[in-house]
């Protein structure tokens, strides 16, 4: 009878830690674009330090239940490798029409040919990045067209077809796309671990 072997544990692990950092980034992430879009009032929101620098959270409790509620779906799909792209739309209250499509391209690193161990990339390089990011959605406001009507937000995952989907809490739906002779797109800063590299983007509406 053949022994029973353990597989390695190392990037087991690995995935874990790099699956909670992506979830987290997320996180960050959409409370920036909320903030800075205005889609919520500047007071619903409150400044926490995260990544080396300050940040803007929600204390709106409805919205941290939605987002949280949200968020812990995405890690379990990054967790099973079934989630490829996270959208964040914002829309316009009155018309309906998509004013921004925030994307975020979710991709697995390719581990080295040999099957050996990539050396492993230090946390504090991979939040550097991540800070980079976070910070270039802030500084979105300098090109982005001002949005000065009522908006709200819908988030849209891309997963794979045999992504474990709970039917009560999300639903399959319209891109949201905006249509492309009105379209602008601008490429965002990237970050990657050892597991995930993730692109992001931003395609806006623009009448011009």
């Amino acid at each position: 009878m053949a022994p029973t072997r353990q597989a390695p544990t190392r990037q087991a692990i690995t995935l874990k830690g790099s699956t909670s950092l992506v979830t987290e980034f997320f996180k960050y992430a959409v409370n920036t674009i909320l903030f800075q879009r205005g889609v919520y009032p500047a007071d619903d929101f409150h400044m926490v330090k995260k990544y080396g620098q300050t940040v803007l959270v929600t204390q709106d409790l409805a919205l941290e239940s939605y987002l949280d509620k949200i968020l812990k779906q995405v890690n379990k799909w990054l967790l099973t490798g079934s989630i490829t792209q996270l959208v964040l739309a914002i829309i316009s209250k009155d018309s309906r029409r998509t004013m921004e499509r925030w994307v975020f391209d979710i991709n697995l690193v390719e581990q080295p040919a040999d099957g050996g161990d990539a050396p492993a990339k230090p946390e504090s390089e991979i939040q550097a990045e991540i800070r980079n990011i976070l910070k270039q959605i802030v500084s979105t406001v300098t090109f982005l067209p001002v949005i000065d009507e009522p908006t709200v937000f819908n988030i849209l995952a891309y997963t794979s077809e045999s992504a474990d989907v709970p039917a009560d809490e999300w639903v399959d739906t319209d891109p949201l796309a905006i249509e492309a002779s009105k379209s602008q797109q601008v490429k965002l800063r990237s970050f990657s671990t050892d597991v995930h590299r993730i692109e992001a983007m931003v395609a806006y509406r623009y009448e011009g």
